[in-house]
Formats: structure tokens, C-alpha cells, sequence
């Protein structure tokens, strides 16, 4: 039931886009990135605890095993490749209609699949190369669709930052496939958190704190705290999919992207967002490939 993991994974993901929004929106991107990574560690900090000191039994779930050196590496490359994701994604996100943000996140599959054909030599149905060809064309309607909000796909830079983003979290879930398949999930998890946090620290004090004044300001939102704790629960399913050494990375990131439906929905009620019904005419373009995919991988 790796598959239903993943759907429940998008679900808390779809949340966790929309609290985003609404955290930095007119607000210091940095610092709201800096905050959530901490309010992630924090509830970490417990169970790696009670783990270290033998209070839960290693069978346990939430059981954090320690890990080697090397391994501590690999971890604190897969925080430098997120962290690289989110701060591209987070201003674009800033500057960008959620509406138009949350499909062309929504294409990561793609660019994880190529690399799980290369990488991991998954094989792929003829429905999959369908859903493949329809997500792109619908794509590329989308670019269409937002020159009519004076958004050029070719000229935006914000554009480029969320596709950045996109491909750097295609890199990162594909890198995940690899961890999981020697390193525990609760161990991958938690001191990728913990690393976040030891990232953005010095990011937020050089590059933020000494012209806070001058650009934008941090403003407390309780939002803030949420995109971490959202996150959070939406990676403690994914992992637990990707741990299945049945599950495929490539279906695993599709099912994620359903949580696309969850943030352009509020994105079209709570922020008045444009062309609305046009977007979601593209969208269900999208989701049809994403479903594709699905389906080609059960038949």
C-alpha cells in the first residue's frame, strides 16, 4: 500500500503549499524559511532523545538509529540540494500567483522520472509515456495562460526560480530513492531536518539580517511555524513509501503532486487569484498525464 501513503503525503503537502503562500506573502523570504526549518527540528529534537538513550525500543516507528560519518555526508548533501530547492521556490512563490506556482510544480514527476529511467532503470508503460506527452503540453498551455496576466515564461525571472526549484526537488527525490535504500527513514528525516536548520542560519545571517532594514522586513505570521509541521507529516509518509522496496520513485512523486489540487483550490478562493476557470482547464490536463502515469504503472 506504498501508493496510499504517497495520496495521504499529498494531502498534507497541498497544506503545506498553501501555508506558505500565505507566509511570505509581503514578507522576508529567508527568515520564514529559517523559522519553519526550526519548528521541524524542535519536534524532532524528543525522539531523537528517547532514541539515543534507549527509551524506545529500536522497533519502534519513530526509532532514530544512529548512523556513520559517511552517512551524516550524504545527509547534509541531500539538505544543501532542498535548501537550494526552497529558497528558488519560496521567492518565486512570493512574487507568483499560487495558481500558476502549484502546476509547474506539479511537473516534477517528469523531470524525476527521466532520472529514474537513467538512474534506477525503471521501466515505463505505454500509458506513462502518454501521461509524459500530455503533462508537458498542458505545460506549455499554462505558459500560454499566463501572458495574460503579463507573466512571460521566457522573460519572468520568477518563472525560472519556481523551475529551478522544481528540477532541484526532482534531484532531491531522486537522491532520496538512493538514502532510503541504506540509511533508515527516521535517521534521513531528522538530521536532514536538523542540518536545514544549520543551513540556513548562516544564509539568513549574511545574506538577510545586514539589509533587513532595506528589504523586506520579517513579519511574525503563525502560519510560519505550520509550513515545517506540515511538512513534517507529509515527509514522514512519503518516506515511508519510498522505504517499500516495491514502491517506484517516479509514481511516488506523482501521486505527490496531487497535492496541487489542494493549493490551487485555496489559491483560487482565498487570494482572488485570475483566470481561474481556464487554469483549471490546464491543470486537469496535467492531472490527467499525472493519473496516467498512475494508472500505467497497475496495469
Amino acid at each position: 500500500m506504498w501508493w496510499l501513503l504517497a495520496v495521504i503525503s499529498a494531502l498534507f503537502l497541498g497544506i503545506y503549499d498553501v501555508v506558505k503562500k500565505v507566509s511570505v506573502n509581503n514578507n522576508a523570504v529567508l527568515p520564514v524559511l529559517l523559522v519553519s526549518s526550526i519548528s521541524s527540528a524542535i519536534i524532532y529534537i524528543p525522539i531523537w532523545v528517547v532514541s539515543h538513550f534507549n527509551i524506545i525500543p529500536t522497533t519502534h516507528d519513530f526509532y532514530i538509529p544512529s548512523i556513520t560519518l559517511a552517512e551524516h555526508g550524504k545527509l547534509f548533501l541531500k539538505s544543501m540540494i532542498v535548501v537550494t530547492s526552497w529558497i528558488f521556490s519560496f521567492f518565486a512563490l512570493k512574487h507568483l500567483p499560487l495558481t500558476i506556482v502549484s502546476p509547474i510544480r506539479a511537473t516534477g514527476p517528469l523531470w524525476t522520472l527521466v532520472g529514474a529511467i537513467i538512474i534506477f532503470q525503471e521501466q515505463l508503460s505505454t500509458y506513462q509515456w502518454i501521461g509524459i506527452v500530455i503533462t508537458l503540453a498542458f505545460f506549455y498551455m499554462f505558459s500560454i495562460a499566463g501572458k495574460t496576466e503579463g507573466i512571460s515564461f521566457r522573460n519572468n525571472k520568477w518563472i525560472w526560480f519556481i523551475i529551478l526549484g522544481t528540477l532541484f526537488g526532482a534531484v532531491s527525490g531522486l537522491y532520496d530513492k538512493y538514502l532510503l535504500r541504506h540509511i533508515n527513514r527516521m535517521a534521513v528525516q531528522c538530521y536532514f531536518t536538523f542540518y536545514q536548520v544549520i543551513l540556513f542560519v548562516p544564509i539568513v545571517l549574511t545574506l538577510w539580517w545586514p539589509k533587513r532594514k532595506e528589504n523586506s522586513p520579517f513579519i511574525w505570521r503563525w502560519s510560519i511555524p505550520l509550513i515545517g509541521i506540515f511538512l513534517l507529516i507529509a515527509d514522514f509518509f512519503y518516506f515511508y513509501a519510498l522505504q517499500n522496496p516495491d514502491s517506484m520513485i517516479s509514481i511516488v512523486s506523482a501521486l505527490r503532486r496531487g497535492s496541487v489540487i489542494v493549493a490551487f483550490a485555496f489559491g483560487a478562493y482565498l487570494f482572488k487569484e485570475k483566470n481561474i476557470k481556464t487554469k483549471s482547464i490546464y491543470l486537469g490536463g496535467i492531472l490527467v498525464g499525472i493519473a496516467l502515469l498512475i494508472f500505467g504503472t497497475t496495469t
